[in-house]
């Protein structure tokens, strides 16, 4: 797990390799990302959007916006957190991630954004 905390908001991600949606032989190895994203802030905030950089290991480079994540624009409260799985295919067994989500804290409509730690997408065979 990797973990980052920016203006008062943490975000921590985990990895999973998705074997049986992969296919390796035609490039295509998928897999899937669980997010927290708490509030240590005293201020309660909402997920407006996302912006993501995904790198495969063979150099090819794509970027991802779009508003909220999986649907959602949430609100988080002060020492509450938000979760969601989601995934990413690469045409590689090895690859990354990193990102930032864009903020407003309600109080006063003040717009931040918060930095999504790079992390690994990488095929357990690779490990060994």
């Amino acid at each position: 797990m990797v973990t980052t905390i920016t203006d008062g908001v943490k975000v921590s991600i985990e990895t999973i390799y998705q074997p049986e949606y992969s296919n390796p032989a035609n490039d295509h190895f998928m897999f899937a990302y669980k997010v927290s994203i708490e509030n240590m802030s005293n201020y309660a905030i909402q997920l407006i959007s996302r912006h993501w950089y995904i790198f495969d290991s063979n150099g090819a480079k794509r970027e991802v916006e779009g508003e909220g994540v999986v649907g959602q624009q949430p609100v988080i409260e002060p020492g509450h957190a938000h979760e969601y799985v989601s995934g990413c295919n690469l045409k590689t067994d090895m690859g990354s991630m990193k990102g930032e989500y864009q903020m407003t804290r309600l109080m006063d409509n003040a717009s931040f954004n918060v930095q999504i730690p790079e992390f690994y997408l990488i095929a357990p065979y690779r490990m060994n």
